[in-house]
């Protein structure tokens, strides 16, 4: 648009007695050609290049690992090699999600390692390194997240969150590249990789699109080349491997049968340990075999059956609920993704807050930024003893707290800590002589219940809806499904009405799964769109059916301005890959560049552009300078195409095949 256009454009409307209050939302140039509405189901999901390998990372909040598997041989699927470290009571065939920077900023060493090696730092040097954990969180909690959004260390200096995201995947990369190379005896290339990477099903668009961007940045794929990274949704992951399952590999809550080799007047604490055994013996070899078969559990789904896949991780939980499609056995998802921020680490902030309680929230705040490695310290060892909370336990849980938490505490109160728990009256919490916090278990249990609460209401509310009704199966996975109290606390709210199953490795379903949905992306058929989304157009005004003030006169023309032109509402079921397209013409004939813009809303019912809750999310560009169309009204075909987390947009001028492309961006305000 030349400036004179627009100068007289902002003539008119000044002009106008009632000037349209949303000029200022960009100027929509386009209306509808007719009321056309093409849905284009397109069962081809494009299969881009051949790959060598799939290498799915899982990045979790409390931990991250990944594993990988040949597309020559698709039934083995491997897990990373041991890390390095590790902690007592505590299995680790992943690595904790913790980062290490030098005090310039440089990325010096990822879980583990990073640990470790923070904690050795002298106290005073360790103030200038940079240490990040529980990030992931920052991306499902920040309301308007960009590439410029920052997190905290451990020291209190901030850091952009696309860098750290970066540095972690150019970490699995490197990794991961190591291993394949030392596998084939060779150098591997990164083209040979397709990549998968796990996101909460409940995270906004901006978070997944934010996960896409520290890829580019990391190196692991590039911007010309989108198709070789897929992002996949966690509880979609911890569907496809609970597909395979075999009787052996699970636990049946329900019945607690015999399958794992203890009877079924087992208590639920117990339930654990053969998995655990189990675990070990198979801890050497990091090779899982899927067979190339579905397992007898899911035999016994036919044709409309439902199921609800609950992902309890370390910071967020998903509830999904799928149905079977056969013959095939494809998934759709029936209901849109529900849960929120009740992952495992709500234990840790309420372990906090009763150390606040204990010590007062000062001392607990001042220790964390002075002696930072002694609070990762403190964390850790509550850590090992958290997962030994089970409903039936009745010996106290005993947490050492380091040395510098007692040496700190006396000087900076001038009392012991011995003091502050006698004179505090927490309840079942007591000091042992060994300089040792002992909980007595309901004191643990206490510390859990505002996080099982949550994940209990919101299962209630699920199972109300009446799409949810006749679940089969209820598959619990993810790191937190290994705890007791949770397990008991969904058995106790489902009443029978559907039988648990939980995966032995719990802790590894989601990155199975996702290397099996890297080697069949086309699997997942049919998905819930999270949001609505349209184009901004002008129609012609209708008296009594549109609102006054968006009354715009241009050139003797009436036009309604700002109206959304909705392609696909919120909660509607998109196959996988859907082509919706729409045709346009310029509201000016003489028009020279054409722009579209893309809007979305979580509301199903948004009519105009202007109202709160839309906002833009794509712009296409059409030049057609220079080009005469033929046609007495030029035609604009616009489609958006809904693929697996990312929607792309294109603009087509029909006469000269001119076209622009577009990927929708959640991250620019």
């Amino acid at each position: 648009m030349t400036e004179k256009e627009s100068a007289t454009e902002n003539l008119i409307s000044d002009a106008m007695a009632t000037p349209s209050p949303a000029k200022s939302m960009g100027e929509p140039g386009i209306t509808p050609l007719s009321p056309s509405h093409i849905q284009e189901e397109t069962d081809q999901v494009p299969s881009g290049p051949s790959f060598v390998v799939v290498v799915a990372i899982d990045f979790g909040t409390t931990s991250s690992g990944y594993a990988y598997a040949f597309t020559k041989e698709p039934e083995c699927i491997h897990t990373m090699r041991r890390w390095e470290g590790g902690d007592p009571g505590v299995s680790n065939q992943k690595t904790p999600t913790t980062i290490l920077l030098t005090p310039d900023r440089k990325f010096h060493s990822f879980g583990y390692a990073a640990r470790d090696f923070y904690h050795d730092l002298d106290p005073s040097e360790s103030k200038q390194w940079l240490y990040l954990e529980k990030f992931k969180m920052k991306l499902h909690t920040t309301a308007n997240l960009s590439t410029e959004t920052d997190i905290q260390a451990a020291n209190g200096k901030r850091v952009k969150a696309l860098d750290i995201f970066a540095y972690a995947l150019a970490f699995f990369k490197e990794q991961a590249l190591k291993e394949l190379s030392d596998q084939t005896g060779g150098d591997f290339d990164n083209n040979d990789v397709r990549w998968v990477i796990t996101v909460p099903a409940i995270w906004k668009m901006p978070a997944k699109q934010f996960m896409r961007e520290a890829a580019y940045k990391s190196g692991l794929v590039t911007r010309d080349n989108p198709e070789q990274l897929i992002i996949a949704l966690e509880p979609e992951a911890a569907s496809i491997y609970c597909r395979k399952l075999r009787l052996h590999q699970m636990i049946d809550l329900g019945t607690r049968t015999t399958q794992n080799g203890h009877s079924p007047t087992d208590n639920v604490g117990g339930q654990m340990t053969p998995a655990k055994e189990h675990g070990r013996r198979n801890r050497q070899s990091r090779t899982f075999m899927v067979e190339n078969v579905i397992g007898e559990l899911w035999s016994e789904l036919e044709e409309g059956d439902r199921y609800v896949v609950v992902d309890c991780g370390g910071g967020t939980v998903d509830l999904t609920v799928h149905q079977i499609r056969l013959p095939e056995g494809h998934l759709k998802e029936l209901y849109k993704a529900s849960g929120g921020p009740y992952g495992s680490i709500g234990i840790d902030y309420e372990f906090e807050k009763l150390l606040c309680k204990i010590f007062g929230q000062d001392f607990v705040d001042q220790f964390k930024v002075k002696r930072p490695a002694a609070w990762v310290d403190l964390m850790i060892a509550f850590e090992s003893r958290k997962r030994a909370a089970a409903p039936d336990r009745t010996n106290p849980l005993n947490i050492n707290l380091p040395f510098s938490f007692i040496d700190y505490y006396k000087k900076f109160r001038g009392h012991s800590v011995e003091h502050a728990l006698r004179k505090s009256n927490v309840d079942f919490v007591k000091w042992s002589s060994q300089g040792m916090l002992r909980m007595n278990p309901d004191a643990m249990n206490a510390l859990f219940k505002p996080t099982i609460d949550h994940i209990i209401q919101h299962l209630n509310e699920l199972f109300e809806r009446p799409e949810v009704s006749n679940i089969k199966f209820l598959f619990l996975v993810g790191g937190f499904a290994e705890s007791p109290l949770l397990q008991q606390a969904v058995q106790v709210m489902l009443q029978g009405r559907s039988r648990i199953i939980i995966p032995h490795d719990v802790g590894l379903t989601i990155l199975k799964g996702a290397v099996l949905f890297g080697l069949d992306p086309s699997i997942i058929k049919v998905r819930r769109s999270p949001l609505t989304y349209g184009v901004g157009v002008l129609n012609r005004f209708v008296e009594g059916k549109h609102p006054p003030e968006k009354l715009l006169v241009k050139d003797g023309t009436r036009w309604c301005t700002d109206v959304l032109d909705t392609f696909i509402v919120a909660d509607q079921s998109v196959a996988l890959g859907e082509l919706v397209k729409r045709s346009y013409t310029p509201a000016r004939p003489a028009q020279q560049v054409i722009v579209i813009h893309v809007y979305c809303s979580e509301r199903e019912n948004a009519a105009f552009i202007s109202e709160p809750g839309v906002r833009k999310c794509g712009t296409l560009r059409l030049d057609v300078s220079g080009t005469e169309s033929g046609a007495a009204r030029r035609e604009i075909q616009t489609l958006m195409q809904f693929g697996d987390t990312e929607i792309r947009a294109m603009a087509v001028d029909v006469a000269t095949q001119r076209t622009v492309r577009a990927s929708i961006d959640f991250l620019s305000h």
